[in-house]
């Protein structure tokens, strides 16, 4: 979907690291820490301590595990550690063609900020919508 709109494998990389702020909700990372082998022992069972098996779908935890509230480099290192809360942002660092990115990405943060600015940019130019043919949300999954 994204090299239908213009955009590399690098700029889905570089745009994931939004996930450096903001927390998940259970249901969407149980299937990880429960099932995957990609996953750090350790950061699996904190995450299991707020999400069990079964029950508590809203039960949040953070996406960058170092500084949830900063805009930051952390979440490349979680992902180089193997502690991505969601399955789609570990795979960015698992054995494939973005490792060598994200490696740079947890080791320089500057780059990262630089290169996320010219992704933003470029992404902001995809058929935006203006007028009444859009909406800001209030809740991103829910249309006003």
């Amino acid at each position: 979907m994204f090299s239908d709109k213009g955009l590399t494998a690098s700029d889905l990389t570089v745009l994931s690291g939004a996930h450096t702020i903001g927390q998940g909700e259970c249901q969407f990372f149980r299937t990880r820490i429960y099932n995957e082998t990609n996953i750090d022992a350790n950061f699996a069972t904190l995450r299991k301590s707020n999400c069990p098996l079964s029950g508590g779908d809203t039960n949040l935890a953070p996406l960058d595990t170092l500084t949830p509230t900063s805009f930051d480099n952390n979440y490349y290192k979680n992902l180089v550690a193997s502690k991505g809360l969601f399955h789609s942002d570990q795979v960015l660092f698992n054995k494939g063609s973005q490792d060598n990115l994200v490696r740079s990405y947890s080791n320089n943060g500057a780059t990262f900020r630089s290169d996320f600015a010219v992704a933003m940019i470029k992404l902001s130019k995809i058929s935006p919508l203006t007028g009444t043919n859009g909406e800001i949300r209030k809740n991103c999954r829910l249309v006003n």
